[in-house]
């Protein structure tokens, strides 16, 4: 063979891995490429080591029901027994760290819960959500013209109906989930993570005012919360929680922010359709469908998130008989985490996303926008989080056809290289 001859052949070669190596994903030739340049995580968060089921992360889960999928999770009076010592050690480095303000429980003696005297409710270093006071990165309001989809207390029996409704509407919301709710009505949890793929975020274990109780019973409350969640949905970390009745302070939210990672969720509308199934409601279908009308025919700013349930079958009803005036006035609909497109978890952007393996904390899997988009405003004082311009295609769809269209590019590019190479070898010989 001559030197010419095999110089095109070699020249042939290169060009043909070149022009397959252009045409391979970076993220799948190298699965640390994504993390490295996409992620932002915080090695040092405790949180990242509290969910572990047998020390590592590569456990097979136990499917949702079965008897190993229930075991060891408490009976409400139980709450505090048996609490995993990790999360104990990880409340008391925070509040020898200086990280949970001492804040006396609260007494239920009215409406709202009581502090003793000396504490006022709306000081900066109470500012009690029962009172109205925002916290700074706590999230009460939408970006402007965003409508966010979220209901609380499920699963319930009422549940299946609305999430046929969500279904139907292709239209994804975030569920503040009751744990002992998830353990008792599992069906109606699998129909919701399984099949509507909707984002699960916490509302305790028992419901209760959480000011009134102490730091390891609100660590109970949340704790079990997340571990039913981060083992019924492959491990998987809430990011978000809801405190019941809109009761927290600065030290449950340091609690819940310091030990376990979460933000808080308030809202800035209030159906009071949880009472509707009372034997004396607070409030009415009709006086729903009049408030539904004022907020969604008024101003867009700011975005609305409106507190409903998936508690009875009445307030299910006045959420579907208010959807086509959220659609007719041209609200952009989505969960708490698409308004402000942030991951959902705190180990995967989704319900069908990978899940990362002890990388917990601030975690963006996506790039940043190309261009500036409106931001998601915690409140006036808060930080703020870049909003999607429309409702955001699930990743893993978007990963998959691109990957299909990478192979079928690089494999007919690879076949152009082959035809070059022989034509040049003919040639030359």
């Amino acid at each position: 063979m001559s030197s010419r001859l095999a110089s095109a052949i070699l020249l042939a070669v290169c060009v043909a891995q070149a022009i397959v190596s252009a045409t391979v994903d970076p993220d799948q030739a190298d699965p640390t490429h994504h993390l490295s340049e996409r992620w932002y995580h915080d090695e040092n968060h405790s949180v990242h080591t509290l969910f572990r089921r047998g020390g590592n992360d590569g456990i097979i889960y136990s499917p949702i029901g079965s008897p190993d999928w229930a075991q060891g999770f408490p009976a409400d009076p139980a709450l505090m027994q048996n609490m995993p010592q990790a999360w104990l050690d990880a409340l008391h480095a925070a509040i020898a760290a200086g990280k949970i303000p001492d804040i006396p429980v609260t007494t239920m003696g009215g409406p709202s819960p009581t502090y003793p005297d000396g504490y006022d409710p709306m000081s900066p270093n109470v500012c009690s959500s029962s009172y109205q006071c925002r916290i700074p990165g706590d999230i009460w309001d939408g970006p402007p013209g965003t409508l966010s989809l979220s209901f609380d207390d499920g699963p319930l029996p009422p549940s299946p109906t609305l999430y046929r409704f969500l279904k139907e509407k292709q239209q994804h919301a975030t569920h503040f989930f009751i744990g002992s709710n998830i353990l008792q009505y599992h069906d109606y949890f699998q129909t919701v993570w399984l099949d509507n793929q909707d984002d699960i975020a916490v509302h305790t274990w028992t419901h209760p005012y959480m000011t009134t109780k102490t730091n390891e019973e609100v660590l109970a409350e949340l704790g079990w919360t997340m571990q039913l969640i981060h083992n019924s949905t492959g491990g998987r970390v809430p990011k978000y929680w809801r405190p019941p009745y809109g009761d927290s302070d600065t030290r449950v939210r340091a609690i819940a922010q310091e030990v376990f990672g979460l933000t808080t969720v308030v809202w800035n509308q209030d159906t009071n359709d949880w009472s509707l199934s009372d034997p004396v409601p607070l409030t009415s279908l009709d006086q729903i469908a009049s408030q539904m009308h004022t907020w969604l025919t008024g101003p867009k700013t700011p975005g609305l998130i409106i507190l409903e349930h998936e508690l009875s079958d009445q307030s299910v009803q006045a959420f579907m008989s208010a959807w086509d005036l959220m659609v007719s006035n041209g609200w952009k609909i989505a969960s708490v985490a698409q308004m402000g497109d942030v991951n959902a978890y705190q180990n995967a952007w989704n319900a069908t996303s990978p899940v990362a393996p002890a990388r917990i904390g601030e975690i963006s899997i996506h790039p940043p926008p190309a261009s500036p988009t409106p931001s998601l405003s915690h409140d006036s004082s808060s930080t703020h989080v870049a909003q999607s311009t429309g409702k955001p295609s699930p990743p893993h769809t978007n990963q998959k056809n691109s990957a299909t269209d990478r192979s079928a590019a690089s494999t007919m590019l690879t076949w152009l290289a082959i035809f070059v190479a022989t034509i040049t070898v003919c040639i030359l010989s």
